[in-house]
């Protein structure tokens, strides 16, 4: 894991941190003001916004889990970042724990709201009963097991993490754990009954291990603990061919449009459509400046991409650490790809990838509402670079009270010629090249479904 991969998961787990607390605020203030317990049951009003909470949660609490099974991961390989990678899982965990346990003292007494948080959401691909799941596991006691060796390690080099954590990056770390590490509170006789309730369960293999490496296989093992009935497939590591990625490097042109899918991954689930994620390909600098300039209020976004020492080919995507311009190898790391190519004219392309660039450094959007733009989900970042640009415009779908737009839509949509035209495509079950143009168009009807 390098430097910017790093902060990358140290951003989301701040960015996150205070998401959730203003979604617990959210929260609040939704059960203070519906009155469904008295009544008995939720008017449609109510029922989406218990839905649309449901979503907001669901996916704020992947990207904690999929994070978490990285850093586990990257601590495998890497024993220098020890700490940081500690420091980072540690309290990307107290956020995950605090938010189910929130979730639990909210909705307790409350039957009807209960009753809602535990419908399933197939447009976003959630099943019934996630509520129930998720804080059956809470109260399991191999849970304790699982931190009972995080909380030991930072107990026993405390000093140590808040001298790493001086660190102005890390600083919002030590704050988040300061702050939610009640949450976490282990008595000895709770572990102890979890010991005893987990022997002959693998622990031998912990043991063995020092006691960070413990306490790491104790979050990851937490995280799978609230992942409910979803699970990743452990060491899979998304990519597609070289050969694959030469070819994609070779023809793909500034605002091509890059939607792509990561087999077994945790993020995948309660997204809506198969196509989970897209991003916006920038180009290599050579590439954008033969563009030419956007318009004059776009200047200034643009000649921050320009004023760059990097030549490379890149991309702006927004993952759960926000909206950044990133190398093009961060979309690749993909098991399967679809290349779209927008109807637009390089004139055109330069005013859309501005237009894009205005919003970058804004926060991911795990409310996943294209009605304001304050934060962005990744298919946002197509939405506000091209919608009205020529002829574009998307046709937003109503998933759970919101307003969406799909990596399927999007190809939905390019399969009608509408907006853009199929370009390229790749699937990891289905071929064995890059195929373009109608071979691509072919490939893909094999196996695409409207999201």
């Amino acid at each position: 894991m390098n430097r910017d991969e790093m902060d990358a998961g140290i951003r989301t787990v701040t960015q996150l941190a205070a998401y959730l607390q203003q979604l617990q605020s959210d929260a609040r203030n939704l059960v203070g003001q519906i009155q469904p317990q008295q009544r008995g049951y939720a008017i449609p009003e109510e029922d989406n916004q218990m839905r649309a909470l449901l979503v907001s949660y669901c996916q704020a609490r992947n990207a904690l889990l999929e994070l978490i099974q990285t850093l586990r991961a990257e601590a495998q390989r890497d024993a220098s970042q020890y700490r940081v990678i500690f420091l980072t899982a540690f309290s990307a965990a107290l956020v995950l724990v605090d938010a189910a346990r929130f979730l639990r003292e909210m909705v307790e007494k409350r039957d009807v709201v209960r009753a809602k948080l535990n419908e399933a959401a197939p447009e976003f691909g959630i099943p019934a009963g996630v509520y129930d799941k998720v804080q059956d596991s809470l109260l399991k006691p191999r849970h304790a097991w699982h931190l009972y060796h995080a909380i030991a390690y930072l107990d026993a080099h405390e000093s140590e993490l808040r001298e790493l954590a001086t660190r102005p990056d890390l600083l919002p770390l030590m704050g988040i754990v300061d702050r939610l590490r009640h949450r976490l509170d282990v008595t000895l006789a709770t572990y102890s009954q979890a010991r005893l309730r987990n022997r002959g369960k693998r622990l031998v293999s912990l043991v063995r291990d020092d006691l960070l490496r413990r306490s790491l296989v104790g979050l990851q093992k937490l995280g799978c603990l609230l992942v409910t009935d979803r699970y990743a497939r452990l060491g899979h590591t998304p990519s597609l061919p070289s050969a694959i990625v030469e070819s994609l490097q070779e023809v793909l042109q500034p605002g091509d449009v890059l939607v792509v899918r990561k087999e077994y991954a945790l993020t995948n689930y309660f997204l809506p459509g198969y196509w989970p994620h897209a991003a916006l390909y920038l180009g290599t600098l050579d590439q954008l400046q033969a563009l030419g300039p956007p318009s004059a209020p776009l200047e200034a976004a643009w000649k921050r991409v320009l004023d760059t020492d990097e030549s490379g080919p890149r991309v702006l995507e927004a993952l759960k650490d926000g909206v950044h311009v990133r190398k093009l190898d961060s979309p690749l790391k993909s098991d399967s790809i679809i290349v779209l190519r927008p109807h637009l004219s390089m004139e055109q392309m330069a005013e859309g990838l501005a237009r894009g660039l205005v919003h970058e450094g804004k926060a991911y959007d795990f409310d996943f509402n294209l009605r304001r733009s304050t934060s962005l989900v990744c298919t946002e970042v197509i939405y506000r670079s091209f919608d009205g640009l020529g002829e574009i415009r998307f046709d937003l779908k109503q998933r759970a009270g919101r307003s969406t737009l799909s990596g399927s839509d999007l190809i939905s949509m390019a399969l009608r010629d509408e907006n853009a035209s199929v370009f390229a495509a790749y699937h990891v079950d289905f071929s064995q090249q890059l195929e373009l143009d109608g071979k691509a168009t072919e490939l893909i009807r094999q196996f695409h479904t409207p999201g």
